[in-house]
């Protein structure tokens, strides 16, 4: 087949590439960084994601049996904002269809809801809406919060910050859960949905949740950085995470991120489909999970 993977040069979309790659498929990318290094050796032909020339999408995606959509944006920069994401979705969405496309398997997020206050999740609810309206078939996984690769944002930098700070601020008492799900537990189960030709709406998460305080707790005692855990009201949290963002040049955490941390988001009602263990994986990772800081800006505006 003749698969279009978008991102296939950032995170999760490259595992998903890969696994491709070495069934023998053809893929293409949509890309926002077209100049960003190839891991692919030139295998993975690369095009625009030009949501302002909708024509030029539909062209690109002319011949392509199956599209893999990983497109989001974490938070608003400029005009690259959540609700403008949606609308992108929607014009890579028609234009797939138009192009002949039939099948999409499109990353969402655990816990989406068109009524919810976030932006993040509603927006992802009217995204999944976009796809399951589309007349393509689709395979729609919800994972929670990614780790592995090198790659992850939150995992990662909550174990920066815990090598380099004396104590380590929790929004609130820490109670709220999290569920990791590693970076290729998701591509496996994105290829699964490629091969796939049901129409399904699963969550990807892994086999092990915990509070958000244990979450914390043992990344620091995994690493040999065990530090005071200070439960704080939630904006004193987002107050410090928004000034320690002013040294590392990034966002670190947003309003909705605890708000959604807080309510329960980042954990699943679903049975685990994932099997990588957090607690085997960070243990394996102790000595460089968190040496370098995870830039948000710096991966997609740099």
């Amino acid at each position: 087949m003749k698969i279009a993977v978008t991102g296939a040069f950032s995170y999760s979309g490259r595992y998903i590439t890969e696994r491709l790659l070495t069934r023998g498929e053809e893929v293409i990318t949509l890309t926002n960084h077209p100049n960003r290094p190839d891991p692919f050796d030139g295998m993975v032909k690369a095009f625009p994601l030009n949501f302002t020339k909708p024509v030029e999408l539909e062209n690109n995606l002319r011949g392509v049996d199956i599209l893999v959509n990983t497109y989001w944006v974490r938070f608003d920069k400029g005009t690259n904002t959540q609700p403008k994401a949606v609308e992108n979705t929607k014009t890579l969405v028609d234009a797939a269809v138009r192009a002949g496309v039939k099948r999409i398997v499109h990353i969402s997020i655990a816990n989406p809801s068109a009524e919810s206050p976030l932006p993040y999740y509603w927006g992802k609810a009217a995204n999944e809406k976009a796809v399951t309206d589309s007349g393509a078939t689709y395979a729609i996984l919800r994972p929670t919060v990614l780790v592995g690769g090198g790659q992850d944002i939150l995992i990662n930098n909550i174990a920066f910050l815990l090598r380099r700070f004396p104590f380590f601020f929790i929004p609130g008492d820490g109670s709220y859960g999290i569920q990791p799900v590693h970076v290729e537990d998701l591509a496996d189960l994105a290829v699964e949905g490629v091969y796939r030709k049901d129409n399904y709406v699963i969550d990807a998460v892994g086999p092990d949740a915990y509070s958000f305080k244990e979450l914390v707790q043992l990344v620091g005692e995994t690493i040999g950085v065990k530090r005071p855990l200070i439960s704080v009201p939630p904006r004193l949290a987002l107050f410090a995470a928004q000034f320690l963002s002013l040294f590392v040049n990034d966002v670190i955490l947003t309003p909705e991120e605890v708000d959604g941390l807080m309510a329960n988001l980042l954990v699943s009602h679903e049975p685990a489909r994932a099997k990588t263990v957090f607690k085997d994986w960070l243990k394996d990772n102790r000595e460089t999970v968190g040496k370098q800081y995870a830039s948000e800006l710096k991966r997609h505006y740099a």
